[in-house]
């Protein structure tokens, strides 16, 4: 065993504020499959493909077999994942008015091969219709390709939410002092925290957000405080304990933490976390609701967030908070019509 200040420099678990994994270095996995499977039928299901031969529609994912997961190796982000997929398919020829069926099969997308390059393959039942089949593999190809593009996408940015872990900085290089924040955000000092190791300090930073929905307080209020609508939105099982010292769980425990005040349509606090960030850390997050004309506005801020992972917590809040919740308004809306 190596005396202490000799050895490799990698293993030095000082160098990190909750004493582990120290640079990254250490090869992390997170497990993709059952999110891919759920995000697949998502970006799959229900497509849409039009021509001048008629309508078809993907339906069902009937057959997903497979794997997918992300690994952290010194900082970088490597995926694996490689799907054999079959989808149904169905179609109205826009002369006669004659329906069909058929099939989509996807039998290897993985990382080895460019989307572009995944073979697609269109089969249709017997009988005629085969201008169906032909709209299936032109239109109906490039359609499917986009989706998967789609899922691609979510697994590099929305599955791996956090996963880069915190590095020290070099030698004279103050985080907390040196950073220059952007206009929505301001410097926290560095204060202690509560980590288990006593002396800790970590730099954090403020974030400061104002969005405007096209709903009333009360009901973006509620859709931060019901379960059912807080899976619509996350597209993820949650614990949503909507009350003094209730927890709250989503994105697959990406992001947990309690609620500590709730004012009805009015306001939220809570403590919150992201998986990634130093044991026992928390941010102070108030969320405040404010009836507009027509619309309200939600301004939130974030207090404590560690300055390594500001720009992936404000992302989190736009793309998996504030856009979702956007589609889901939509969607309510568009059903009451």
């Amino acid at each position: 065993m190596a005396k202490w200040g000799q050895g490799d420099p990698r293993w030095i678990v000082e160098e990190r504020a909750d004493a582990t994994n120290v640079n990254n270095w250490h090869w992390t996995e997170r497990d993709a499959t059952s999110w891919s499977k759920r995000k697949l039928k998502e970006v799959l299901e229900g497509l849409v493909v039009e021509g001048e031969a008629g309508r078809c529609e993907i339906g069902d994912l009937k057959h997903v077999e497979g794997e997918a997961s992300c690994n952290s190796r010194k900082g970088k982000l490597i995926f694996f994942y490689e799907w054999n997929l079959r989808l149904s398919w169905k179609g109205t020829v826009k002369e006669s008015g004659e329906k069909h069926k058929g099939s989509v099969e996807i039998p290897n997308l993985s990382e080895e091969n460019e989307v572009d390059d995944t073979e697609i393959n269109v089969s249709k039942k017997k009988g005629e219709g085969d201008v169906l089949k032909d709209l299936m593999r032109t239109e109906g190809t490039t359609k499917v390709r986009e989706a998967l593009r789609d899922y691609l996408k979510a697994l590099k940015t929305e599955f791996t939410l956090g996963m880069i872990l915190p590095t020290k900085a070099p030698v004279g290089q103050e985080l907390a002092t040196e950073r220059k924040p952007n206009e929505n955000t301001t410097q926290d000092s560095v204060t202690s925290q509560s980590l288990g190791m006593v002396g800790v300090k970590i730099p954090t930073v403020r974030i400061h957000m104002r969005e405007v929905f096209n709903s009333p307080a009360d009901e973006l209020y509620s859709i931060f405080t019901k379960k059912e609508l807080v899976q619509k939105f996350s597209k993820c099982p949650a614990v949503i304990e909507a009350e003094k010292g209730g927890k709250l769980q989503m994105f697959e425990g990406c992001v947990s933490g309690e609620y500590t005040e709730l004012v009805p349509s009015q306001r939220i606090v809570l403590k919150w976390r992201c998986r990634s960030w130093p044991d026992e850390h928390y941010a102070t997050v108030a969320l405040n609701f404010q009836d507009l004309v027509a619309q309200s506005e939600l301004e939130l801020e974030c207090k404590g967030v560690p300055v390594s992972h500001e720009e992936s917590t404000r992302q989190c809040w736009k793309k998996q908070y504030f856009e979702e919740i956007h589609i889901l308004l939509q969607q309510s809306k568009d059903s009451m019509e």
